[in-house]
């Protein structure tokens, strides 16, 4: 968010908490920013046509739409996963991203072009066991890239950014020596820091990536490579970018 707005964008800040909005619009703000917020739960369908409404009444259009909501509680046994928090997850992740982008692709083809940014997860493309409903809903959202690029060419671009494990506040739940040996691994030998993911995010926003739509770009360090069949270590579920790093 902070990306965009200092790249002189107007930026709508969009949290399921009114007070999220309000801190992190006036965080922006103080720096001479510019920025709004509106609350709303990106997991639930009905409240998405009123927020794209409010957002093009106050402002006219939507350039760049990025879809940043993103869930994926802990569980024991997967037979311990619930249809609620099953239909959660996918809520959150896939269900609610799609109808955000079908609402405001349209519009942006109507308007002559725009940008959607989806944000997927290294584990939709490297599973383990503690995010199977999170990595199908994240695979999903790759699929759903895919499909939208075809399907609102050729004037506006949809593409995603997959990111892999980061240094945003979730990691304070990380075990860290685990981590780091973990982390060994990667070509980078370590996680990223929140704003190694900007780049990527302002590379597809901007005119930049006039040529480039239905991709996946990985931001991970390397991670995918070296992910699978590690066995113990950081769950992946806590590896996730829930919120914007931007």
């Amino acid at each position: 968010m902070h990306a965009f707005a200092s790249a002189g964008a107007e930026v709508v800040v969009v949290s399921r908490k009114p007070e999220a909005c309000e801190d992190v619009v006036a965080t922006l703000r103080a720096e001479g920013l510019n920025a709004a917020g509106c609350a709303c739960h990106v997991g639930h369908w009905d409240e998405l046509e009123p927020l794209v409404e409010r957002i093009y009444g106050d402002y006219g259009r939507i350039d760049v739409l990025v879809n940043n909501a993103g869930i994926s509680p802990l569980y024991g046994k997967l037979s311990e996963v619930t249809e609620g928090l099953f239909d959660k997850v996918i809520g959150v992740n896939l269900k609610g991203p799609f109808r955000l982008a079908a609402l405001v692709g349209e519009r942006m083809v109507q308007a002559g072009g725009g940008s959607i940014i989806n944000v997927s997860s290294t584990g939709a493309i490297r599973p383990t066991s503690d995010i199977v409903p999170y990595a199908a809903a994240k695979a999903g959202v790759n699929a759903m890239t895919v499909g939208l690029a075809h399907a609102f060419g050729p004037t506006v671009r949809v593409n995603a950014v997959m990111p892999g494990p980061f240094l945003t506040t979730i990691a304070q739940n990380w075990d860290m020596e685990q981590f780091a040996e973990r982390a060994r691994t990667f070509p980078l030998r370590r996680a990223g820091q929140s704003d190694e993911i900007v780049g990527a995010a302002l590379y597809l926003a901007s005119d930049a990536s006039t040529y480039t739509t239905g991709s996946i770009l990985t931001v991970d360090g390397g991670a995918q490579w070296s992910m699978a069949g590690t066995g113990e270590g950081v769950p992946a579920a806590q590896l996730e970018v829930n919120s914007s790093p931007g």
